[in-house]
């Protein structure tokens, strides 16, 4: 088997990715303050073929947002528990230098990947205050097509 790749940051991309997180910190209006210190959501998004989290702050503004494909994953490899771990501390990062402490947490989608990703957020030392699943799920839809006569 090969080995794994993924796609690591030049320096000019580790400046410019730290000067859009500096321009959102000086938007400190918009985030709101609690008595622990800021607060912010994660949207998990997780496809059969991709896993895409956003970091937001309590309004909806989205600061940041990060998917498999996006740190070098390709094919299957992006819908794994693993690449979701792996972007899941990528905005955790993030939201650590933006100074969030306090999370609410958003889940939507079927994919394998919704669990550690859920699980990496939880296990870098934010407080998650909520945890919400917005998967749809249909409740009958649509009248089926009539059988086809010969």
């Amino acid at each position: 088997m090969g080995k794994k790749h993924v796609i690591k940051k030049s320096e000019e991309e580790m400046i410019k990715e730290g000067e859009a997180v500096e321009k959102a910190i000086q938007k400190d209006a918009k985030l709101t303050r609690t008595p622990t210190g800021k607060e912010g959501r994660v949207y998990i998004f997780s496809s059969y073929n991709n896993t895409i989290l956003s970091l937001t702050d309590s309004v909806g503004n989205v600061f940041s947002s990060k998917s498999a494909g996006k740190l070098g994953f390709k094919g299957t490899k992006k819908s794994t528990p693993f690449a979701a771990s792996k972007v899941a501390e990528a905005i955790g990062q993030v939201a650590e230098k933006m100074g969030i402490k306090k999370l609410h947490i958003v889940v939507k989608g079927v994919g394998s990947g919704r669990e550690s990703a859920l699980r990496s957020i939880a296990n870098q030392g934010f407080e998650v205050a909520s945890i919400k699943d917005t998967t749809p799920i249909p409740h009958n839809g649509c009248k089926p097509r009539k059988p086809r006569r010969l």
